[in-house]
Parts: structure tokens; C-alpha cells; sequence
């Protein structure tokens, strides 16, 4: 099954959050301390809690690599967990030259088998070949982040009078040959979403930094779905999977992850 075809089964679904499993050992529940695999434990009884309403899960390779062996092996682990119809995302930002790319995709899409993974469209077109050409894979680009140090590059203004951020989803169009390009888009970002809307077109949306990072849930599907909009996910991860960090940590990132799905539907209807 391709990675846009389980994108689109979710989406169909009016399936839109993507759970972040961005697991921080020193942010679980301390009862799983007793645990040989504390991690593990956790993310499993994440998965199996929030599997059936969940569009997708993001796995931030930091929260992962930084751990050593370890925390490849959990990560490994934790894949196996996520039901063969749901779509993976290997959030690395990855983009590199030549051989290094390779390898890069090579680790991410043959390796781990994740369905997608983040790119960092800054090194060109080239560093990015390597991942864009796993036609049943799929790659969202950075364009718009809802980091505060986001405008430094990505709103230089060109001499045309475009941001550079506008070049960037110009240019994805033209790497598009695979149909397996998406963006990245923070949430944070509200005008200029609704104001670029006609420019992204077709193109899937990853959108992060909603809740913790001041992003507006309702604000962002209202626009979305106000502009026949559907092809999306909207980024999740400290607001599901520390709802709480005692033993019913499982059943409230269960019940958030109903409670986000429920103010999408809203605006759905």
C-alpha cells in the first residue's frame, strides 16, 4: 500500500491528527520505570490506545538517535507496533548531498520502513532526489515552520517581491513527479496559509505546532475545510501523549485524541 494511498484512507476516513511520538524518557509516567524497556511500554500502550482514531504517527528521530543503541532498537521496536495500514512519518528533516542522501533514505525507507519522511529543501533539488524517488513513499518539505526564528530565512523577500517561502512551494510543484511531495506548514501561520492557500493546491499538508506551540486547532480546520481542503494531517504529540503521566496515561491520550477528532468533525459537518 502507498504511503499517499494510506494518507488518503485516513483523510477519507475524517481521520486528520497525527499522534507525535516524540518520547522523552524523562517524561513518562514513573511507574513504567520499573519496566526492562520503560519506552517501549509506553509507546506500545500509546499505539494501542489511540490505533483506531489516529490518522498517522510521527516519530521525531531526535527523541530516538540521542538515546544511542538504545534508542534505535526502541524506535525500531516501536514501528512494529503501528498497524500496517497507518502511515508512518520519520520526522529527520533530512537533506544532504550525493551519497549521503542516499543513505539517508536508504536508513529511513529501507531500513526502518517508515511511509514518509521530513525534508529540508535548503541544500536544492539534488539532496532531495535520493528520498523523491521512492515513488510509493512521501516526503512533506519544510516551507512555512512554527519556530519563533522561522522569518529569518524562510520570509527573506526576493527581488521578485515572493517570500522565499512562496519559491520553496513553486519549486515542490516541479519536484512533484512522483506525486509524492508534500509541505510542511506551521500552524502558527494562519494568515499566510490562508493567503498561500492557491499556491499549495494539491499538495498535502504536515501541519505542526498546534497547542503547546500556540496553535489553533478550530482556526486551522475551518480555513481548511472553508477552502475544500482535505488533504492534510495536523501534528500532535505533548498535547496526546503527556495528557498525563499516571497510570491512565494511555485512556487520556485515548480520550484527547477523541476529543481533537471531535472538533475537526465540527467543522467538517
Amino acid at each position: 500500500m502507498k504511503a499517499i494511498e494510506k494518507l488518503n484512507s485516513a483523510n477519507n476516513s475524517g481521520k486528520y491528527i497525527c499522534v507525535g511520538l516524540d518520547t522523552d524518557p524523562k517524561k513518562i509516567p514513573s511507574h513504567l520505570s520499573s519496566h526492562k524497556k520503560p519506552v517501549i511500554e509506553f509507546n506500545k500502550k500509546i499505539i494501542d490506545a489511540t490505533k483506531e482514531s489516529a490518522a498517522a504517527y510521527k516519530l521525531n528521530l531526535a527523541f530516538y538517535e540521542s538515546e544511542g543503541v538504545t534508542g534505535l532498537e526502541n524506535l525500531e521496536e516501536t514501528l512494529s507496533f503501528i498497524p500496517h495500514g497507518v502511515l508512518t512519518i520519520a520526522d529527520g528533516k533530512r537533506g544532504d548531498i550525493g551519497n549521503t542522501s542516499n543513505l539517508y533514505a536508504r536508513s529511513i525507507f529501507e531500513h526502518f520502513k517508515f511511509d514518509a519522511a521530513t525534508l529540508n529543501p535548503y541544500m536544492g533539488q539534488d539532496s532531495l532526489e535520493p528520498f523523491l524517488s521512492y515513488s510509493d513513499k512521501f516526503n512533506f518539505i519544510l516551507v512555512l515552520t512554527s519556530n519563533p526564528g522561522s522569518a529569518d530565512i524562510q520570509k527573506l523577500q526576493l527581488k521578485s517581491g515572493e517570500f522565499l517561502y512562496q519559491d520553496v512551494i513553486k519549486k515542490i510543484h516541479s519536484w512533484n513527479k512522483n506525486s509524492n511531495c508534500g509541505i510542511v506548514f506551521g500552524a502558527t501561520n494562519l494568515t499566510e496559509l490562508k493567503e498561500n492557500i492557491s499556491i499549495i493546491d494539491d499538495l498535502p499538508l504536515l501541519i505542526p505546532g498546534v497547542g503547546a506551540q500556540g496553535g489553533s486547532l478550530e482556526d486551522i480546520t475551518s480555513l481548511l475545510f472553508s477552502q475544500k481542503k482535505y488533504s492534510y494531517l495536523i501534528n500532535v504529540s505533548r498535547g496526546i501523549i503527556q495528557k498525563s503521566l499516571d497510570e491512565n496515561f494511555a485512556k487520556a491520550a485515548k480520550d484527547e485524541l477523541h476529543n481533537l477528532n471531535w472538533v475537526v468533525s465540527r467543522k467538517l459537518q
